[in-house]
């Protein structure tokens, strides 16, 4: 069996029927390149002979009355993958709207605890078209964000994708194995009673990030603060609804503008997202005099020696939305950027997992039960998630089907409203847009100003001349 870490069993323990957490990827795909047609029987089949080689989607949780630590992951030895794939049909016309609204909905569902964590629905009807005259289909994955974050997300779609649309089965790779009451009991009490251990070593690494924070404020190179971001629509109360948007940029312009103006090509993501945000903010007038801040969550995953899924740490940065002029903004944002980063490694990277390790179950239970079931009244945190992934640059091939797009979609919260994940894939930049119908009247407007944005960017000149 596998134990959940505390961070692992957050996003169990922080999820209310206004909060699913599970993270989610829409992928389109060209069905004319399956060898022998497509079906959505080959589908399924294809997919169960996949799985059989990814273990992380084949096992489900497992607890005890008696476990005083998280639960664990065991293998689910009826897995069965029609329980976990859904056929859909979108209703004419079968454009993006019709798409958007039928994703959101498909995330607003939860997923079902008893089994793996996971479910892939199929989605037809994409341009009025159907599959069987060569149309064009679509597949949302949800995975439950206690099994993956973002980087393991995207090594999970590279395990289940191919590199060729005729590639055969991987070899089957075994599962965590079972668990009894006893066992999963006996391994929460060693985990329990080890967490004084765990305390001795987090509070120094505290405390150094304290000391930290306040020398580099003083300097003025800290990152951004928490709860100084302006309130906007976004920081509001969720409804359980969604709304989904999406966009795809050309790879080869973002690198333009990162060449000309010498900065990293998440700094131009960044000020993509810094743009969109205030125009659309602007106008509604409701643009902040103060700048927007974002959380940006950083993968830990090639410096950690920690267990579990889940190896994040984060910083919060400025987007500088204050800056009218888009050249002068990105340049902005790479500065503030640097500091932002070199303010983040300052600190030891496993630090927010080692307190979630700290916490016992039942304190770790209470005090993210009250994020994910309770409306923030006070000022925001911050203002959007941004997270940005790099995928592979080479077409990839899912269950034969060659994947022309692929838009990751994170989860939202109380005060929290808006999340912008990004992903590198095959010379494009997809960027996938999640939010609540409540804050937004119109997520497609912010989802079209990221080309203008990028168009804007590619016509301003770096203050050094160009």
């Amino acid at each position: 069996m596998e134990r959940l870490t505390g961070l692992d069993a957050s996003f169990l323990y922080g999820e209310s029927s206004t909060v699913p957490l599970h993270v989610c990827s829409v992928i389109e795909l060209d069905t004319s390149t399956v060898p022998g047609g497509y079906s959505f029987d080959r589908l399924c089949t294809d997919l169960a002979s996949r799985i059989a080689a990814v273990p992380e989607l084949r096992a489900k949780l497992a607890d005890s009355n008696l476990n005083l630590d998280h639960p664990v992951w065991v293998e689910d030895r009826d897995f069965d993958v029609t329980r976990h794939v859904q056929w859909i049909e979108l209703p004419s016309p079968g454009g993006r709207t019709e798409l958007g609204e039928i994703c959101g909905y498909i995330a607003s569902l939860p997923l079902d605890r008893h089994k793996p964590l996971w479910e892939l629905w199929v989605i037809e009807g994409i341009a009025g078209t159907k599959v069987r005259d060569g149309g064009p289909l679509a597949l949302m994955l949800k995975v439950h964000h206690s099994a993956v974050d973002g980087v393991s997300a995207a090594n999970l779609l590279d395990q289940l994708c191919t590199l060729t649309p005729d590639a055969p089965p991987p070899d089957p790779v075994e599962g965590p194995g079972g668990a009894t009451s006893i066992g999963i009991a006996a391994g929460g009490l060693v985990r329990f009673l080890s967490r004084p251990l765990q305390l001795a070593r987090v509070v120094p690494e505290t405390v150094s990030t304290i000391v930290t924070t306040a020398l580099r404020a003083r300097s003025g190179t800290a990152m951004a603060a928490p709860f100084a971001a302006p309130a906007t629509r976004f920081n509001a109360e969720v409804t359980p609804r969604r709304a989904i948007a999406l966009a795809q940029l050309d790879l080869d312009d973002v690198k333009r503008v990162k060449a000309r103006f010498g900065v990293k090509v998440n700094d131009v993501v960044m000020a993509l997202c810094a743009g969109a945000l205030r125009e659309y903010l602007r106008a509604r007038g409701e643009l902040p005099d103060k700048p927007l801040v974002a959380m940006v969550p950083a993968s830990v995953h090639d410096v950690s020696d920690r267990p579990g899924r889940n190896q994040v740490s984060g910083m919060f940065c400025n987007l500088q939305t204050h800056i009218a002029d888009p050249g002068e903004r990105l340049e902005a944002i790479a500065d503030a950027s640097v500091n932002a980063k070199e303010h983040s490694s300052a600190i030891a990277p496993s630090l927010l997992l080692d307190w979630t390790q700290v916490f016992a179950r039942s304190a770790l239970g209470v005090l993210f039960g009250l994020a994910g079931h309770t409306p923030l009244t006070h000022a925001p945190i911050h203002n959007v998630i941004i997270s940005n992934v790099a995928g592979p640059q080479r077409t990839l091939y899912a269950c034969g089907a060659k994947i022309n797009a692929l838009y990751p979609l994170g989860p939202i919260f109380h005060g929290s409203g808006l999340n912008i994940t990004v992903m590198s894939l095959a010379g494009k930049l997809n960027v996938g847009i999640t939010s609540c119908p409540k804050l937004v009247d119109d997520l497609w407007d912010l989802a079209d100003r990221f080309e203008r944005e990028l168009g804007a960017l590619l016509f301003s000149k770096a203050s050094s001349g160009d």
